[in-house]
């Protein structure tokens, strides 16, 4: 049994780092795709830059796939662990007095995220791979922001984009503020971490709706 809590405690811990690893890499990610509403000659200087430095390609890049992967393996392992150890379903549900709608759906919710990513990955990813390894075409740091608009165009997938982000804000609304329990932290900064990680669960989500709702209905960039 003790052998057992060590281990849960262990995913738990890295499901928590691996989840604010994913946090600063979508507040990032944020930062550089704001710029494409803002100022499209940063957004592709940076996007240039991120799609050529070799440190951001060779070492960042698989930390950030493995992290994906960790944090979402670790999500079903734990939320199967859960399920053996509950044993049996809630009789009746009874509304937050179980628990939250969001708490008790993490892994559905964890799902189309990843679901998204997915999408997301080859919308961009598998694109830039195939430009640059497949194609072998030459550098052009002037074409992100071209690119980007044009994948927002079609209303199917920028629906998509819409209700990933709504689904991602519902994610972080509970799993950001619970990577902190993970971790141990309760002392009296607690209640202003919470305050920030539901004010980050909304605006960062919204900031991409912006962005893609942006770019589909703004004629300028079309």
């Amino acid at each position: 049994m003790s052998g057992l809590t060590k281990s849960s405690i262990a995913r738990k811990v890295v499901m928590a780092l691996s989840g604010f690893f994913l946090v600063f890499f979508l507040a990032q990610h944020f930062t550089i795709n704001f710029t494409s509403v803002i100022a499209p000659d940063t957004f592709n200087e940076w996007s240039h830059f991120m799609g050529y430095n070799p440190l951001v390609q060779y070492i960042l890049q698989p930390i950030l796939i493995a992290g994906v992967i960790i944090h979402f393996v670790m999500g079903f392992v734990l939320e199967l662990q859960n399920n053996r150890a509950r044993g049996v379903k809630y009789v009746k549900f009874k509304g937050s007095a179980n628990a939250s709608w969001v708490s008790r759906n993490m892994i559905i919710s964890g799902l189309v995220v990843l679901a998204f990513l997915a999408l997301h990955f080859y919308d961009f990813w598998v694109h830039e791979m195939a430009y640059k390894y497949i194609e072998f075409k030459p550098q052009d740091p002037t074409r992100y922001h071209a690119e980007t608009v044009e994948k927002f165009a079609p209303m199917w997938r920028t629906v998509i984009y819409v209700v990933s982000f709504v689904l991602l804000a519902l994610h972080l609304w509970h799993g950001f503020a619970s990577a902190f329990q993970s971790m141990g932290v309760n002392n009296k900064y607690t209640p202003s971490i919470k305050a920030f990680t539901k004010v980050f669960a909304v605006v960062i989500p919204l900031g991409f709706v912006f962005i893609a709702l942006y770019h589909h209905f703004n004629p300028l960039t079309h």
